[in-house]
């Protein structure tokens, strides 16, 4: 791929996120260019300005065949991941997938490893790693000395969720659908791989998707992770609180501010700027296959995430029992 010349980028999925991505390449990227869509009502378009000469399609293996379309973004209900993913690497093609990356652990796997067998880029849009506030505490660990104590808290409103949205997870609930984001910077943050879990849930999918999920992590460096995932009637929580030797660090990036409190008693406060997450992965996805560079995100990051999650799940189906990691597939 010439870094001269923009990158013919197929996107398949055009909800209300895969919007997002149309936006910013059409908009914001100029070293690509959005060559093709697919989604399920083809002749809906996008409405969007400038997509006019965007070729649409109703069928994703069309969208893949599609000479002109170089590299794919993967923006549908995840339960459809893994058929996509499979059959983009068999034509070859560079992949950006939204989190989480499948619905299982197994899918994960086999996806990762496809790719890799392949030789095809691929990178998980784990977006919330781009957050200014996650960057700034990750790189203000040095601070508080000794990783001890970590807690993730995300909450999100339940209202104006379609009925079957969670058919589109395998019939897992929140937290495989935004909690994985706390999954994942457990091992982004602290550098620390997990080596057990434990975690309840009010309900037990797939009978009854969750809304509300508590999970303890330990990390191989020892650290203490806990998780906090759920629905609620409304308005947003993104916070968290890391504990180490030398102080503690509280990070909100709902509203952009990052806390420090040191052992000498100084606290710094320190607003941050918002962030553009889809189109800081966007950008990077196109830097790595310009560069021939590792993705900043790799599908195996993905993979992990999803391997947690599949972890919590197991754990609280056998009624919060520690679950050891790695898992068996």
């Amino acid at each position: 791929m010439s870094s001269s010349v923009p990158i013919g980028l197929g996107l398949i999925g055009a909800g209300r996120h895969g919007i997002r991505y149309a936006r910013h390449i059409i908009q914001d990227i100029p070293q690509a260019r959005l060559q093709a869509v697919c989604r399920q009502h083809a002749q809906q378009g996008l409405d969007l300005p400038g997509s006019e000469h965007v070729t649409m399609y109703g069928s994703v293996s069309e969208l893949i065949a599609d000479p002109l379309v170089e590299a794919i973004i993967v923006a549908t209900p995840p339960m459809l991941h893994k058929n996509i993913c499979l059959a983009a690497v068999a034509a070859g093609k560079p992949l950006l997938i939204e989190k989480p990356l499948a619905t299982t652990y197994q899918d994960a796997r086999a996806m990762v490893e496809a790719a890799a067998n392949a030789g095809v880029p691929l990178m998980t849009a784990q977006t919330l790693r781009f957050d200014h506030t996650i960057r700034l505490l990750r790189d203000a660990k040095p601070k508080i000395g000794r990783s001890h104590h970590l807690v993730l808290t995300s909450r999100i409103e339940t209202k104006g969720r379609d009925p079957a949205h969670a058919d589109g997870y395998g019939r897992r609930g929140a937290l495989l659908e935004f909690g994985v984001h706390l999954l994942d910077l457990v091992r982004h943050v602290t550098g620390e791989e997990v080596s057990a879990v434990r975690c309840i849930m009010d309900r037990l999918p797939p009978a009854d998707p969750e809304t509300l999920a508590m999970a303890h992590l330990l990390t191989k460096g020892g650290t203490h992770c806990v998780i906090e995932v759920a629905r609620v009637v409304a308005g947003r929580v993104g916070r968290a609180e890391w504990i180490g030797s030398e102080g503690q660090l509280t990070a909100d990036w709902g509203n952009r501010q990052l806390r420090a409190i040191l052992q000498t008693a100084v606290v710094e406060e320190q607003a941050v700027p918002q962030s553009q997450t889809v189109l800081v992965t966007v950008r990077e996805f196109l830097r790595a296959l310009g560069q021939h560079a590792p993705m900043t995100i790799t599908g195996e990051d993905g993979c992990r995430a999803v391997e947690l999650a599949e972890a919590c799940y197991r754990s609280a189906q056998s009624g919060g029992i520690p679950i050891v990691l790695p898992l068996a597939d």
